[in-house]
Order: C-alpha cells, then structure tokens, then sequence
C-alpha cells in the first residue's frame, strides 16, 4: 500500500511539473508575442507639388475726388466705363466683371482730419471694379497693361492687404488621391530603411493619420505659380527577420 502511494506520488509530482512547464511555455510565447506587437517605427511622408494657379482675381481700386456729389458720381460712372471697355477689349465677358458701391469721405464732416487740416475738394471717393476669371494667363497680361488706364484719366489706388490682387488654386481634390499615395509611400520607404538598418522588416500598418494639405506661394514674385503639401504619419510594425 505504501508503494502504492509513493507511485501514485511520483506520477502527480510528474504531471504537475509537465502542466507548469507548458504553462511556461505558452505564457512565454505569449510575452514574447505581446512584445513583438509592441515594436513599430513612426515615419512620415511627404509629397509636394507645384501648380498653375486656375483662378485670378483682379480688384480695380480708383479714386475720384471733388466738391459735388453730383459730380463724383458722374466721375466713378465714367471711370467704370473706361475701366469695363478695357477688361472687354483685353478678351473678359463682362459676366467676369463686377462693381462696389463708393466709399464716400466727406472731409468736413470727418472729425480725423480736423479743423487746420485744409483740402482743395471736399469729396474723397473710392470703389472698384472687380475682375474674377479662369483666364489666369490673360489676366496677367491685362495686369501689365494696367497703365493704359492711367493714361486714360483713372487714379488707380495702390492695392492693400484687404484688396490684392490674388491667384488662386482650386483643384486640391483633383491632386489629393495621387499625393496621398505619394507621401505614403515614401513613408514606407523609410520605413524600410530605419527596418533594414535595424535588422528588422516591416509589418502591417499599426496607424496612420492625413496631414492638412498646404497651399503656398511658390515665390513671392511668382504668385500665380503655387506650393501644394502634405505629410502624413505613418506607423508600421516591426517583424525580426
């Protein structure tokens, strides 16, 4: 009875230290799986391209000034009309021009040039004559040409920071598909190297995001030619070779 029990002993002393051992092995394994997930690289990607602005908009600002409000008027009216025959003459559809109404300063009436300050016409006026088109090329041409309406009698005013001319690119959804393709994949090609230069190889994508799309101008010289870019970020697995 006794060897009976000492066997009987051995034989759970045997299968419990094989069950522990397996036990080991998977939760091992399991570790080991756990820190292999753990292990990926961030890269990211860039594309860049450089495109023809498809849209100018061309604000005509001029002044007119005098002691009768009868008078400026006549005067913006006859300014318009130079302004408008020479955007038609230049090859624009009048559907491609528009107007604001005057802004009109009383100089007597505005207290910020006060009572010393004396001018030689009480009316100071100023609108503008808008040119919006496609035809980005023509407009610039039309832009160089802009000294035809000086000589004409119209006192362009110089353009500031909330009336400038501007070039415009409004195809970004024509370009998005194929440049997020672009920066994606040089982001996996860097992926690959940091991957290669650590004895490694890349896995399947652990997360991506899209960065904003930019638009620049290319230079300051040449704003009808733009800067498009995007970068996204990328991180990918990392799998021992």
């Amino acid at each position: 009875m006794s060897n009976i029990k000492s066997r009987d002993l051995i034989i759970f002393g045997i299968l419990l230290f094989s069950g522990l051992s397996i036990a080991g092995i998977c939760i091992g394994r399991g570790m080991y799986k756990s820190r292999t997930h753990d292990r990926y690289v961030t890269v990211k990607g860039l594309a860049e391209r450089e495109v023809e602005a498809d849209l100018a908009i061309w604000p005509i600002t001029f002044s007119v000034t005098g002691d009768s409000l009868n008078n400026i008027n006549r005067e913006i009216d006859k300014n318009r009309t130079v302004i408008i025959s020479f955007l038609i003459k230049n090859g624009f559809d009048s559907s491609m021009i528009s107007h604001s109404p005057p802004k009109i300063t009383d100089t007597k009436a505005e207290r910020y040039y006060g009572e010393k300050v004396t001018h030689q016409y009480r009316y100071i006026a100023h609108t503008t004559v808008t040119l919006r088109t496609q035809e980005v090329k023509n407009a610039k041409n039309a832009m160089e040409k802009a000294g035809d309406l000086v000589s004409s009698g119209v006192a362009i005013s110089e353009q500031n920071w909330n009336n400038s001319t501007e070039f415009i690119f409004t195809n970004l959804n024509g370009i998005k598909p194929e440049m997020i393709e672009e920066a994606t994949q040089n982001a996996r090609e860097t992926a690959q190297k940091f991957a290669q230069d650590s004895g490694s190889k890349i896995g399947k994508i652990r997360n991506a995001s899209q960065g904003f799309f930019s638009i620049s101008d290319r230079d300051r010289n040449s704003p009808d030619y733009k800067k498009v870019r995007v970068v996204t970020t990328i991180e990918y697995y990392l799998i021992d070779n």
